[in-house]
């Protein structure tokens, strides 16, 4: 999973395409769109997951070329908040790593459309001189780690699974979200699954009550990347593009069937190809089987209304989203993303139709 991020790391907070992009093409129709985009002026904004947030604004700054009369405002503000300002219809869309519940979907006036638009990987990030890259962590280990029972690089639950590797007997800080996040989410739910201590204990959701007492928060994928970064001995858990920018370790993690496996593209198709998508487009991969796939995998989503009572928003929103499932897909893998297999943007593209102005 190669990473090049052509754009500025830490501006992840407020991203306004009209204010920082260049107008590129005159060209009316956008390429792999339908071409339907309404003319005239249209504004979006949206916000929510920090996860997708650079795949997501390399494709809005593209299409913005392609319509220069379209501005798309995304805020990274966290999966949490952007389902709260969807269903504060404060928004025009949101985005989060952790689909909706059916509690949370109720709560918006007219219902609400969940569309899986990439996949990604989280990866276990550390900050250990000395070190070296892909150090194995074992379930037990990381488990540990985050439950408070690890607190040394030089413990024997990872020494053991890397031997031959002198461990500095430094103090392990990990670093976890401060904000109500998708990732978390995602990371506890891949605990859960693995560890009945922790699933009885902090358990699956967006914010948990991490037992680790040198464990320390921050905001965001970015702001965990730079906390590491900032920190001798720590490690965190983030979505992998997130990692190359700020040159951090990542950790081999073992897999269900006992197999050490960093993330790349490979490892990470292989787990998302142990689940096929579901017609409701809502599926989680807690703990992929295959001995080739990474463990903590997940799509993420785009949320939109059922219905618009701006005709234009619902038009040029759908065909943003056109434009990501088809050239969009083809810069995913660069930007540190799963590109989506053909089966599941075949069904994203379906359920636009559930979209009304």
């Amino acid at each position: 999973m190669r990473r090049v991020l052509p754009y500025t790391f830490l501006i992840l907070t407020c991203f306004t395409i009209a204010a920082c992009s260049k107008s590129g093409s005159t060209s009316g129709s956008s390429a792999g769109g339908s071409g339907s985009a309404a003319s005239g002026n249209v504004k979006l904004a949206g916000a929510g997951a920090s996860f997708p947030f650079p795949l997501y604004d390399k494709w809005f700054a593209d299409y913005r070329k392609l319509h220069p009369g379209v501005s798309i405002n995304y805020q990274g503000i966290g999966s949490g908040g952007g389902i709260t300002q969807l269903t504060n219809k404060t928004v025009d869309f949101a985005a989060s790593d952790a689909a909706m519940t059916d509690a949370e979907i109720a709560k918006v006036e007219g219902g609400v459309v969940l569309l899986p638009m990439t996949a990604g990987s989280i990866v276990l990030a550390y900050n250990v001189p000395g070190a070296p890259e892909n150090i194995k962590l074992s379930r037990e280990a990381y488990v540990g780690i985050f439950l408070g029972k690890i607190t040394k690089w030089n413990d024997e639950a990872i020494a053991k699974s890397n031997a031959g590797v002198t461990l500095p007997d430094t103090k392990i800080t990990p670093v976890h979200r401060a904000d109500s996040s998708g990732t978390t989410f995602v990371f506890t739910q891949h605990l859960s699954a693995i560890s009945e201590e922790w699933k009885k204990g902090p358990g699956t959701d967006k914010t948990v009550a991490w037992p680790a007492t040198a464990a320390i928060g921050a905001k965001k994928n970015d702001g965990i990347a730079a906390t590491i970064k900032q920190t001798p001995g720590a490690i965190g858990y983030i979505e992998f593009g997130f990692v190359s920018q700020a040159k951090l370790s990542v950790a081999a993690l073992e897999n269900k069937e006992g197999a050490f496996v960093v993330a790349e593209t490979k490892s990470a198709q292989a787990a998302l190809a142990s689940v096929p998508m579901p017609d409701n487009l809502i599926v989680w991969i807690p703990d992929p089987a295959g001995k080739d796939s990474y463990p903590i995998v997940t799509y993420t989503w785009l949320l939109t209304y059922t219905n618009y009572a701006d005709a234009d928003k619902a038009k040029t929103l759908k065909d943003v989203i056109r434009y990501g499932l088809t050239e969009g897909q083809k810069i995913s893998e660069e930007h540190g993303y799963i590109p989506l297999p053909a089966a599941v943007t075949d069904k994203v593209a379906k359920a636009l139709d559930k979209i009304k102005p």
